[in-house]
């Protein structure tokens, strides 16, 4: 059964990341600036507000947090400091794009994505960020880089292009991260939703949360749908397992662009919401920065 967790409200509530050893979910509301973090076992909820846009965080091996904010990386050393730009602000001369959803692998990188706001021009990209510092362009020719997630094995790497409505699968090479060869993982049908953000099960089953379906899906590695968990609101952005067995699935949503009727419908949209599965997640990496 879905449960409402957190009434948040916000815009574009987005990036859950389950903090094993705090015992807390970390999320972002991009349009409004912040990054926040809540314990589920109290219900203690706080945040930060920064300066710009943050598309994603990550928690570091280190302590505290990577984050990809309007046109590049920082690292936040303790809740609330001042973040530290890290890497090259990739999307300065792009001030059509923003960072958006990304994810650590097994090597402690990060894959960060960026999205457009002039669709047509397709100049959107994933990239991977290393401890090191460098960043390294994977994939361009993209509008809204979305959905990345690592099969189990760390050897299939899943991205989503949001509007196309396809969700693609590239091998990868885990100590070098090199893509290898892509193929079509899942193509959603158009007018009942769009791959957001995503989070792969200790089954190798691929989560993905459908934006405008309301609804979350659970495809096999085939790509075969297998699960379909209704939400109360249209917009969910990504989930996140958690909780000390990491099965608990929590999940963003965001309340933005509504009109009167929609908001009426869903008057807890923006909010975080859990639900219980059956097959625990994985555990998700620190990035080594």
């Amino acid at each position: 059964m879905v449960q409402l967790l957190l009434d948040a409200g916000a815009l574009l509530g987005e990036s859950p990341r389950w903090h094993a050893g705090e015992a807390r979910l970390y999320w972002v509301d991009i349009d409004a600036q912040q990054i926040h973090r809540l314990d589920p076992a109290t219900g203690d909820h706080d945040w930060m507000q920064l300066a710009e846009p943050v598309g994603c965080v990550a928690p570091r091996a280190s302590g505290g947090l990577i984050a990809a904010l309007g046109d590049g990386c920082a690292l936040i050393d303790d809740w609330g400091a001042v973040p530290r730009p890290f890497g090259p602000a990739a999307l300065a001369e792009l001030p059509h794009q923003r960072f958006n959803d990304g994810c650590v692998d097994s090597a402690g990188r990060l894959w960060i994505g960026s999205l457009t706001a002039d669709k047509p021009k397709r100049d959107a990209a994933l990239y991977r960020l290393d401890p090191d510092g460098s960043l390294t362009k994977m994939l361009g020719g993209l509008m809204t880089s979305n959905g990345a997630a690592f099969s189990t094995d760390g050897r299939t790497f899943y991205h989503a292009d949001t509007p196309t409505h396809r969700i693609h699968a590239y091998d990868v090479d885990p100590a070098t991260g090199t893509l290898g060869e892509g193929r079509l993982f899942h193509e959603f049908p158009e007018g009942n939703g769009r791959p957001d953000g995503a989070a792969v099960d200790a089954e190798g089953c691929y989560w993905s949360a459908l934006w405008d379906g309301w609804r979350i899906v659970r495809m096999s590695p085939a790509g075969e749908l297998l699960q379909t968990v209704d939400l109360p609101v249209q917009r969910p952005t990504m989930l996140a397992f958690g909780g000390d067995d990491l099965c608990t699935a929590f999940v963003t949503s965001a309340g933005k662009n509504l009109t009167e009727g929609e908001r009426t419908a869903q008057p807890h949209a923006g909010g975080v919401f859990s639900f219980r599965v059956d097959v625990p997640g994985l555990a998700q990496p620190m990035f080594e920065g």
